[in-house]
């Protein structure tokens, strides 16, 4: 089959053969349709899960991924032959990856059935982002009339962060280049903030001098995401999705959150995917590629929206 591989970290991802992925008990095997590209595909590339998690080498990349079942282990119950799914295919040993015509999971993993209203892509689109962003939102439970701020909003995780947090009855400012105002008007935000016009803190204190209730940022160094935090009310909540978060500090000032990594599986993305289902979330995907491509597209900075790969 072919695949996007790496043959060690820091390598050129390129396009090869590889076996297909063998089945066991419990496995699903699943020939890929679609497959969603993210930040942490680079960085897993470049060995950000070295000493923390095995990996076999030439490693295929890629986490999301939606198609159709293939073939199933020994007892395999969850899942049939011809069933849509979408998941997260990312286990020890990682290299087992999306960015391919085939991949496995156990049936326990994050791997779940697609409604018949949901495309392919639009499905691989979700996992990493969409669920990232709904466990965010979820642990934050935002009450209807708070303010928050989604810095970073036109990226994969910042877009789903602005609907949700507009679906839970929050007032959304999202930063955003000018030029993109209407679109993040079209998923929710009730304001833009245009970066490249000054700096946002000065932005937002000015607009809303008594503070604001939550700050979701994706994409801060920790010495811009501490300056951000002063724009939150005592008792207000922050995450940063990028480690940017000083955990001790943010405590001393009776403010909740700090760094969120996302634990959310099936479950998560099946409730995520009924939403997408009834029309209540969008998936914005701003580019479709083939994976004979998908090199030219790892670690692409300033997506408006998700990046998918055609299998």
């Amino acid at each position: 089959m072919r695949a996007i591989v790496v043959r060690s970290f820091g390598a050129t991802p390129e396009l090869t053969d590889m076996p297909v992925p063998e089945l066991g008990a419990g496995i699903v095997r699943v020939q890929l349709e679609a497959a969603g590209v993210n930040p942490f595909d680079q960085r897993m590339a470049t060995g950000f899960l070295d000493g923390k998690m095995p990996h076999d080498f030439p490693m295929i990349l890629g986490v999301d991924g939606a198609g159709i079942v293939s073939s199933i282990g020994p007892g395999v119950s969850r899942f049939a032959v011809g069933d849509r799914v979408v998941g997260k295919f990312l286990t020890p040993p990682a290299g087992h990856g999306s960015f391919a015509e085939y991949a496995a999971l156990p049936e326990s993993g994050a791997l779940t059935r697609i409604p018949d209203a949901v495309p392919s892509g639009a499905a691989a689109a979700l996992p990493t982002a969409g669920v990232t962003a709904q466990d965010m939102v979820d642990a934050t439970k935002i009450e209807p009339g708070q303010t928050v701020l989604v810095v970073g909003a036109t990226g994969g995780v910042g877009s789903f962060l602005v609907q949700l947090a507009n679906m839970a009855g929050a007032h959304v400012i999202a930063t955003a280049r000018g030029d993109a105002a209407d679109q993040m008007t079209r998923l929710g935000a009730a304001e833009t903030v245009d970066y490249t016009r000054g700096p946002v803190v000065g932005q937002v204190a000015a607009a809303h001098p008594g503070g604001i209730d939550v700050l979701f940022d994706v994409v801060s160094t920790p010495e811009a995401f501490a300056e951000l935090t002063t724009l939150v009310r005592g008792g207000g909540t922050v995450y940063s999705t990028v480690w940017s978060a000083d955990e001790a500090a943010l405590r001393d000032r009776g403010i909740k959150g700090g760094n969120i990594e996302s634990s959310g599986g099936a479950r998560e993305l099946s409730r995520l995917l009924q939403r997408v289902a009834e029309g209540d979330v969008v998936v914005p995907i701003a580019a479709t590629v083939p994976l004979a491509d998908a090199a030219s597209v790892i670690g692409a900075a300033g997506a408006r929206g998700k990046t998918v790969l055609t299998i």
